[in-house]
């Protein structure tokens, strides 16, 4: 049970540094008034080292029925959580591909390679029950009507002619909006966009009403195997033993991640290689204001005579779009990579208070927001340790600064 709780508690942390860099882990619980966070670089090689400790304790209580009773993911079955402990060091091991490439391909082979195996099936996915909680993007969605699709997902999605799309979003309510694809009612508002009235885009596509009512008793999706089978796409890549194929595990991603969500035609889908995702144009405002041109440079279907990095480009574009409502790990690998090739945000208010996101001579922006500063209630209460962890970030404790393994070198 105790090591169960540290695997929970291991999941929790790892999310939580995506957003900030350093965070407070190894020191947690301390009653001194200055408490120290980690640095990156200890918070990785602490949580492998408790995922071995996990990982023998579940292995050696794999029969262990104690947690049948409260384990709404798994039942109680002991080995499912040994999947999702081995398929927790390949995420991690990915992360640091670029920053400790040594460290990295020796984590990520340890887990190819162990005995409990990855979750590379749905009868393997982790998802963690809501409990009739609100889930949030229902609440901002249904219940307050503060957001809509984005018009990357537009195009992506309708440029791919992607059989996703209807189970992700509703179609607009206002068929005047999307004139230039009508055989596919969806319309997406830009990141950042520059907007006069909520109202006016309130007939954007809103997520899909499967995920309504706003309070739900259902499973909101955590580690699903599509994202195993990316992983081990990008593992084949950087020549990690073991990984197999890297493009026998880009297709298995696919199709696992359209029958995860019962969207028909991944085979077809597969075997695109002329469709690309368009150029958006908001219908609602005057000129080119939150208009992009697609940066998307890929098509669906493998090319394995292609280099590396058109491979990842790939495999970072449906790993993008398999990972709706489910968004921190996608996030952690754009910033990575710089895959998927985003459009950048049309309205940039950074400003020198929380840091700078970088313009070109002409006004646009060229980047995107890399982490979230340290908490008030921390640099209120902790403002010594805060400090201390700015240091630790090895920049300023602003949006723009990068963090440990977003080196911003090349990928290959």
């Amino acid at each position: 049970f105790v090591a169960w709780a540290k695997l929970i508690r291991l999941l929790s942390a790892s999310r939580l540094s995506a957003y900030h860099g350093p965070i407070i882990y190894t020191n947690y619980g301390s009653l001194e008034n200055t408490i120290l966070y980690d640095s990156e670089e200890t918070l990785y090689n602490t949580w492998f080292s408790e995922l071995d400790d996990i990982v023998a304790i579940l292995t050696a209580n794999s029969s262990f029925g104690g947690m049948k009773a409260f384990d709404a993911s798994y039942g109680g079955d002991v080995p499912s959580w040994i999947k999702f402990a081995n398929s927790m060091r390949l995420r991690l091991a990915m992360r640091i591909s670029k920053v400790a490439p040594a460290l990295a391909k020796t984590q990520g082979e340890k887990a190819i390679v162990a005995p409990g195996g990855l979750i590379t099936s749905a009868a393997d996915d982790f998802k963690i029950k809501l409990y009739a909680g609100f889930f949030p993007p229902a609440r901002i969605s249904f219940g307050w009507g503060d957001t809509r699709m984005s018009a990357t997902m537009e195009s992506v999605l309708v440029g791919y002619e992607d059989g996703r799309i209807g189970k992700y979003f509703d179609p607009a309510t206002d068929n005047t909006l999307y004139p230039d694809h009508p055989t596919y009612p969806y319309k997406g508002i830009r990141n950042g966009a520059l907007l006069g009235a909520k109202d006016d885009r309130l007939s954007f596509s809103n997520i899909s009403s499967d995920f309504n009512p706003t309070t739900s008793d259902g499973m909101r999706r955590c580690f699903m195997s599509a994202e195993t089978h990316f992983l081990l796409a990008e593992a084949a890549l950087r020549g990690w033993t073991g990984a197999g194929s890297a493009q026998a595990h880009y297709e298995q991603g696919v199709k696992n991640s359209f029958s995860e969500w019962g969207a028909a035609g991944a085979a077809t889908y597969l075997e695109d290689d002329t469709k690309l995702p368009m150029d958006y144009n908001d219908p609602k405002a005057e000129g080119d204001i939150n208009d992009f041109v697609s940066r998307w440079e890929v098509t669906v279907k493998w090319d394995e005579a292609a280099d590396n990095e058109v491979k990842l480009d790939k495999i970072m574009t449906q790993k993008w779009i398999a990972a709706y409502m489910n968004t921190i790990e996608i996030w952690v690998d754009h910033r990575r990579t710089g895959y998927p090739k985003l459009p950048y945000n049309y309205k940039n208010d950074s400003n020198a208070d929380w840091g700078v996101i970088a313009k070109d001579s002409e006004g646009k922006t060229i980047d995107f927001l890399r982490r979230l500063p340290f908490v008030n209630a921390e640099r209120n209460n902790n403002a010594a340790g805060v400090a201390d962890a700015t240091t630790k970030l090895g920049g300023p404790d602003e949006i723009g600064t990068r963090l440990w393994w977003d080196t911003g070198g090349p990928n290959f």
